[in-house]
């Protein structure tokens, strides 16, 4: 029996994986301002968060943020179940960038200084759905065979 991933997903996997976990952790530890902060961009943005404290809600990120990058480097996820969760996070961040004012140039799609970090999350979902698309591909080829 094989792990549930092929050697061509590893590279995706490490770097959004440890990308991600670091992330997680850096937030796990973070401080009242930093939770604040952190709290007020997401509620701005998603108003059904704002009925959480940002101490609350950083932990609940920074968990998802641990939980989503183990995921991805855990050999033992399948590339397509990791992905998917990669696709999903990866979404939410790309809404934020969508939804908040200043991040993008008036009229466009492009970011301004402000929105580049975060429209560089595309990458991110151009990895997670290029796993849950490789996934389907190899779900669908063993049904044929």
């Amino acid at each position: 029996m094989g792990l549930p991933f092929k050697a061509r997903d590893v590279p995706g996997r490490a770097a959004a994986g440890t990308f991600i976990l670091h992330s997680g952790l850096g937030k796990w530890k973070a401080d009242r301002a930093t939770a604040e902060a952190l709290h007020g961009m997401a509620a701005n943005t998603y108003p059904f968060l704002a009925k959480l404290d940002p101490v609350t809600f950083t932990k609940v990120l920074a968990g998802t943020e641990i939980a989503l990058g183990t995921a991805l480097v855990a050999p033992v996820v399948p590339t397509a179940l990791a992905g998917l969760g990669l696709s999903a996070f990866s979404g939410g961040l790309l809404g934020l960038y969508a939804r908040t004012a200043g991040m993008r140039e008036e009229g466009t799609v492009w970011p301004t200084q402000q929105g580049l970090p975060i429209a560089k999350d595309v990458w991110l979902l151009g990895i997670g759905l290029g796993f849950v698309v490789q996934g389907l591909g190899a779900r669908r080829s063993r049904t044929t065979d």
